[in-house]
């Protein structure tokens, strides 16, 4: 059995030797491309020790690079050694730069083409077609070499009924089955896991924060589906809660199944899809038609059924955040100031007591004081987790995947007398996150025609954040859902009533402090007295903004009015759901602001 990170990279080196391979590249991302990755597929964190969700790392013979993006050039110094890694910053130095400046011109380049999407390999063969070989493998040798491999997750397969998410998996596939044809398709891959699960109305916990089952699917223009999971897995219920022409297919026989589509138009996501797919159907002479998987946006548009699921575990999720808010207010005044880890515990213990929580909707960001300015931060992957300290500010991000929704969460609390530079900048990201909360805008809006509203604030005074400001949110399922987003990137997709993203402005002082204030938004439409109705956001999350880091002096008339407006509806729908000692905070908490003299 290989223990030390130096043991792994030479088992692997021999690998390359014995294969006749010069380089190998090993991403993060798993055969499934999701945003997490189970325990058993943790390839990269095996073989480097790098725990972190996004890198990729490269090995030759002589020598070794790891590449992170900027969340991650801290810790992957204290996970990963130098010794034996170059570190490298993965947008300015991408590993196939790394590549033609360090690995021999003509040296052949093993990948695995069920770790990397279809666009990457296009763009790998095309930066690389002058200067090296590049090859697929058909075994991974992580896969090989990874004795102590932790067992897939086998969860339960939970069937969601139509009551629970307002549309039947027949209806859904006949509306799919229409886009397919529209995209000139004869069949659709569908690798996305929450794309399969919103197709089939089912969900699992394969995945550790997503609520998902490891599958694939084909779905035909007829609105016939051949969904690849065990069929041992599936309860006695789910031919008749699926409905008519559904095939399950042990997922061995997949590629059979691609093989079997020759001759035919097959429609695959070259972002979503990995590149295995692309090759495989290109081998077996079907012709891939590249086009956005087309359960995207309707996914992403929830139907009424969804949005009151949404509403009502935003209720819930916010009481739970009440009782935290109001437990932590109380030991900070007794003197009692918890690490991270304490804190983060206390408040899912919290959440568990509601019987709809399946599971968190991520890993909760628990930051004390410095550590809020990575805003990724994780206090499990630390030496040891920060504490609080009077005087400063503690940040936690966190969330629910409830029955009936999804929810993701972030506020800032004062522990003691925040700054004056902590109360400004505050206000300042209050300003932009009131901006976005309020904002009306034309039907064909895009996300990053509105995120100038979330910054406008902050750079008036020559400040910014390195993040998004809002990401999609699905129902009961990913907690980052596309393909809608508010951010700088000029992504082509219009905000579309129905759809959920949240409203996340910040502001981090390395090595001091970090601010974010995050609610999820509802769009939804609004009539007009002028030529056409617009858009808007309508607040989901139910918790109060913590007014001591707010200078109330700095928001406008209408900034005001909302912030009292959205806390007197924090009371009305959350005081009857808490204990009586949390209702006395609460009820603090959300106590109309007035200007000072």
């Amino acid at each position: 059995m290989l223990h030390s990170t130096n043991e792994r990279v030479s088992a692997l080196r021999a690998w390359l030797n014995d294969n006749n391979f010069d380089a190998i590249i090993i991403p993060h991302e798993d055969e499934y491309l999701g945003e997490y990755v189970p325990a058993h597929n943790e390839r990269l964190h095996w073989l480097t020790g790098f725990t972190g969700s996004a890198g990729a790392a490269v090995i030759t013979q002589d020598n070794a690079a790891i590449f992170v993006d900027g969340r991650y050039t801290v810790q992957v110094r204290k996970e990963v050694p130098g010794e034996l890694f170059e570190y490298r910053h993965l947008i300015e130095e991408p590993a196939l730069d790394w590549i033609i400046d360090n690995v021999a011109k003509d040296s052949k380049v093993a990948f695995d083409p069920r770790m990397h999407n279809a666009a990457w390999l296009n763009h790998a063969q095309a930066t690389l077609s002058a200067t090296h070989h590049l090859s697929t493998i058909e075994i991974n040798p992580i896969d090989l070499l990874w004795a102590d491999r932790p067992e897939p997750v086998i969860s339960e397969v939970m069937l969601m009924t139509t009551e629970q998410v307002g549309q039947s998996s027949s209806e859904k596939r006949t509306q799919i089955a229409e886009l397919i044809k529209k995209a000139g398709a004869d069949s659709a891959v569908i690798t996305a896991l929450d794309s399969i699960c919103w197709l089939l109305n089912v969900r699992g916990l394969d995945v550790s924060r997503l609520p998902v089952l490891l599958s694939h699917a084909i779905l035909h223009s007829d609105s016939s589906i051949e969904f690849f999971l065990d069929p041992n897995r599936l309860p006695q219920e789910f031919n008749q809660h699926s409905g008519p022409n559904v095939e399950v297919h042990h997922p061995d026989t997949l590629q059979v199944r691609l093989e079997a589509l020759e001759g035919k138009r097959v429609l695959v996501d070259p972002t979503t899809s990995n590149a295995w797919f692309k090759l495989v159907l290109q081998n077996s002479g079907a012709k891939v038609v590249s086009a956005a998987d087309p359960c995207l946006l309707p996914k992403a548009t929830k139907n009424p059924v969804e949005i009151e699921g949404m509403k009502q575990c935003h209720l819930r999720d916010g009481a739970a955040m009440v009782e935290f808010l109001y437990w932590l207010d109380t030991e900070v005044a007794a003197g009692r100031l918890h690490n991270e880890a304490k804190l983060s515990d206390q408040l899912e213990s919290i959440r568990r007591k509601d019987p709809t929580l399946k599971d968190l909707s991520f890993d909760t960001i628990s930051a004390a004081g410095g550590n809020a300015a990575m805003c990724h931060y994780n206090h499990e992957n630390q030496p040891q987790p920060g504490e609080l300290t009077m005087d400063s500010l503690y940040l936690v991000d966190s969330g629910g995947q409830y029955l009936d929704g999804t929810t993701d969460i972030t506020r800032t609390i004062a522990i003691g007398q925040p700054s004056a530079e902590m109360i400004n900048q505050f206000t300042l990201a209050l300003k932009g996150h009131i901006g976005i909360a309020r904002a009306r805008f034309p039907q064909g809006t895009k996300g990053y025609q509105i995120d100038a509203l979330a910054r406008q604030h902050l750079w008036a005074e020559g400040y910014d954040y390195d993040h998004g400001t809002g990401h999609g949110v699905g129902h009961f399922l990913s907690v980052h859902e596309g393909p809608q987003s508010i951010s700088k990137k000029q992504i082509d997709v219009s905000l579309l009533k129905g759809m959920v993203l949240s409203n996340e402005p910040g502001y981090y002082r390395a090595d001091k402090f970090g601010i974010r204030i995050e609610n999820l938004e509802l769009v939804v439409e609004l009539e007009t007295e002028g030529d056409f109705p617009v858009l808007a956001f309508e607040s989901l999350t139910r918790c109060p903004i913590d007014y001591r880091n707010i200078n109330v002096n700095k928001l406008t008339k209408f900034e005001l009015n909302w912030l009292n407006n959205y806390h007197e509806k924090v009371w009305q729908e959350i005081s009857l759901l808490v204990s009586d000692e949390a209702r006395s905070w609460l009820r603090n908490a959300t106590q109309p602001l007035a200007y000072k003299n």
